[in-house]
């Protein structure tokens, strides 16, 4: 079951409905004292789990966010419904940035991101569902794109974040290496995305392992 979220804020039974579904379908209730935050770079980004309401309050009166970028799309579900009503309230801009967490990156995604990380107001905050993944290619991505090395960017998918690259996860890493053999300190970061990524290449060299991929997507359940 994805979701039991109706699609409506404006009434108690609703907000209730959207609770319900964000604390027990989507597992919200981990993330109340577990929120995976870290500093990307002070000032500038963020990174967390899917942030609860209160999380949010909390991590605005921090470090003073002024924009949320969703990294897992349009959702649909209460946990979706409660951070864009939480956004709104708290005067935060608000972008959706839909990545994969076990699919090659997608080149105009890539692209739309620095686009979001140029214009936006700063402080930001990235977030996916468990802030292992998806948070971490987005931070990785946006090291690279100020300039950073690889080696700077793969820190942002490490296990200290829950990311287990021995599952199709680390088609995220493969990603960074690629760039690594045949980018870095040749082409910048985003000339390579655009003139030389290959995705459907990168795709169909990754191979993940069965266990570790059983562990991160049926015991962990993550997306």
């Amino acid at each position: 079951m994805d979701t039991i979220y109706k699609g409506d804020l404006s009434t108690r039974r609703g907000r209730r409905n959207a609770w319900i579904d964000a604390l027990f379908i989507d597992h919200a209730f981990l993330r109340i004292f577990w929120t995976n935050f870290a500093v990307v770079r002070p000032g500038r980004l963020y990174r967390s789990n899917h942030p609860t309401p209160g999380n949010l309050r909390v991590f605005t009166r921090k470090v003073g966010l002024q924009s949320l970028i969703n990294l897992r799309g349009q959702a649909k579900n209460g946990s979706d419904a409660l951070s864009r009503d939480t956004a709104r309230v708290l005067g935060l801009d608000f972008y959706d940035m839909a990545f994969e967490s076990r699919g090659a990156p997608h080149k105009e995604r890539i692209l739309r991101l620095a686009d979001i990380l140029a214009h936006m107001r700063a402080p930001a905050l990235i977030h996916c569902k468990s802030g292992a993944d998806r948070a971490g290619l987005a931070a990785g991505l946006f090291v690279l794109i100020e300039g950073g090395t690889v080696a700077e960017a793969l820190k942002q998918l490490s296990l200290r974040f829950g990311h287990i690259k021995q599952s199709k996860t680390g088609i995220l890493d493969a990603f960074f290496e690629l760039y690594r053999r045949t980018g870095e300190g040749k082409k910048p970061f985003l000339d390579w995305v655009r003139e030389d990524y290959d995705e459907g290449a990168l795709r169909a060299a990754f191979k993940a392992g069965k266990v570790a991929e059983f562990i991160n997507a049926k015991v962990l359940g993550r997306e």
